[in-house]
């Protein structure tokens, strides 16, 4: 189970709000869970150095789904910590080509060039993974004993991790910004709805959204309609 979890807000561009990176220590290293985009690769290496995480305890990179803002910092680490990144197939192109709209709903050309111009990145910050994950994929083997759950709706690849403990990185399925609840930006409503469902099912204590502040998974319930 996770010794410690250190949690990372950094800003996203232009003052629209900020995103959460989770630091894991494992019985072997350290975990990252999702890293902040490029924008904030200043105080993401910041904070890993006062948490005391080196070059040399960074083992795993565990992308939650492939936003700019949760993966714009994955192939920089990777250079100089040497750490292994993972990601969900479903999700692994966007990665590739640098396109949060590789497996959504195509959007209109206007929104398509905005978020292209402010949200995309670069050939640099681009990369293929070197683990896919599936749903159920055992975490244990990278000294981190917890697994993964697809749960697709924000992105098709989205998923979370459901530690040994009940503790729960959800990724952009949940936000708790103003209360806990669905994500606003969601590609498949019926698909987040159902993961939702499935959420509801398994023995969760505590959730670690992407956005927002961690909350009791029984809060969850009490505030959805």
């Amino acid at each position: 189970m996770p010794q410690e979890i250190n949690i990372i807000t950094l800003p996203l561009p232009l003052r629209m709000g900020r995103v959460n990176s989770y630091l894991i220590q494992t019985s072997v290293g350290h975990t990252l869970i999702d890293t902040g985009g490029s924008n904030a690769r200043k105080e993401l290496l910041r904070e890993l150095e006062r948490a005391g995480c080196m070059p040399s305890s960074l083992k795993l990179i565990i992308l939650t789904h492939g936003d700019f803002d949760h993966i714009g910092n994955a192939a920089y680490l990777r250079s100089v910590f040497g750490a292994r990144i993972a990601i969900h197939r479903d999700d692994s192109g966007m990665a590739e080509r640098g396109d949060m709209f590789v497996n959504r709903k195509k959007p209109n050309i206007l929104i398509r060039a905005l978020v292209s111009l402010f949200m995309g990145f670069g050939t640099s910050e681009r990369f293929t993974p070197d683990v896919l994950l599936d749903d159920g994929y055992d975490l244990s083997q990278h000294g981190f004993e917890a697994k993964v759950i697809s749960l697709p709706g924000h992105s098709k690849g989205s998923i979370g991790i459901l530690a040994a403990n009940g503790e729960l990185f959800c990724g952009d399925l949940l936000e708790n910004t103003k209360g806990p609840v669905i994500n606003s930006l969601i590609d498949d409503s019926t698909a987040a709805n159902a993961s939702v469902a499935h959420l509801e099912g398994l023995k969760i204590r505590t959730v670690y959204p992407g956005h927002g502040q961690p909350f009791a998974m029984e809060l969850l319930a009490k505030g959805m309609p």
